[in-house]
C-alpha cells in the first residue's frame, strides 16, 4: 500500500486493482466482498467510483473523492479511452474482427473498438487480445466479442484514459496518483472553453 498525500488544491484520487469476485457497491444484501471495504478512509467525503467492472472482471478501477470529477471522466463527451486484456474462447478471424472495429448492433446500440491487438496464446483453444474502446456500456467488451461467436473468459481492464495498470500492484491492492497524474486527468475532462 502507498500511504496517502494531501493534494493541496486537487481532488485526490485512487487507483485500485479489483480482484474477480467483488463488487463495485457499498454494501451487498448477500454480503458478497465490495471494492469500498479495501479502501482508507477519507476525511469529509466519500470515494466515488469511476464507472463500474462487474463481477467477474478484474483490473483498474478509479475512485476519487471529487464527484464532478468522476462525473467528468465517465462522460462520454470525453471519450476516455478504456484498454482491456481479453482472453477469449476461440479466434478471432479477419471478419470478425473487421466487424468489432466497424460496429456491431447491440441490444442498447452500435458499439464497436477502437484497437484489437493480438497479443498470443495461440496453444489451445484461449487467445489473448488488447482492446480499447471509448464507451463503458454494461458488459460492453464481452457483449461484442460474443456478437461475433467468442466467448470471453477472462477480461482485465489494464488502463483508463491516461492512467495504466501498474505490473507491481496486486489484485486488492490501491495506490494513490501522483498530483502531476490527477492533473492530466483533470486536462483531459476540462471542458472546452
Amino acid at each position: 500500500m502507498v500511504e496517502l498525500r494531501a493534494t493541496t488544491g486537487l481532488p485526490r484520487v485512487l487507483l485500485y486493482h479489483k480482484p474477480v469476485g467483488e463488487l463495485v457497491t457499498r454494501s451487498d444484501p448477500a454480503g458478497r466482498p465490495t471494492v469500498f471495504a479495501r479502501l482508507p478512509p477519507v476525511r469529509h467525503a466519500k470515494w466515488a467510483a469511476v464507472g463500474r467492472l462487474d463481477f467477474n472482471t478484474s483490473g483498474l478501477l478509479l475512485f476519487t473523492d471529487s464527484g464532478e470529477l468522476a462525473n467528468r471522466i465517465m462522460h462520454p463527451r470525453f471519450g476516455m479511452l478504456r484498454e482491456y486484456a481479453v482472453r477469449a474462447l476461440g479466434r478471432l478471424g479477419p471478419t470478425e474482427r473487421r466487424r468489432l472495429l466497424q460496429g456491431v448492433e447491440l441490444e442498447d446500440g452500435r458499439a464497436a473498438f477502437e484497437r484489437i491487438d493480438a497479443r498470443g496464446g495461440d496453444v489451445g483453444a484461449n487467445r489473448w487480445y488488447q482492446v480499447a474502446l471509448r464507451e463503458g456500456r454494461n458488459r460492453e467488451v464481452r457483449r461484442l466479442f460474443e456478437a461475433v461467436g467468442l466467448r470471453v473468459s477472462r477480461l482485465v481492464r489494464t488502463g483508463f484514459g491516461p492512467v495504466q495498470l501498474p505490473r507491481d500492484l496486486a489484485p486488492g491492492q490501491w495506490c494513490e496518483l501522483e498530483p502531476r497524474q490527477v492533473r492530466e486527468l483533470i486536462a483531459q475532462t476540462a471542458p472546452a472553453g
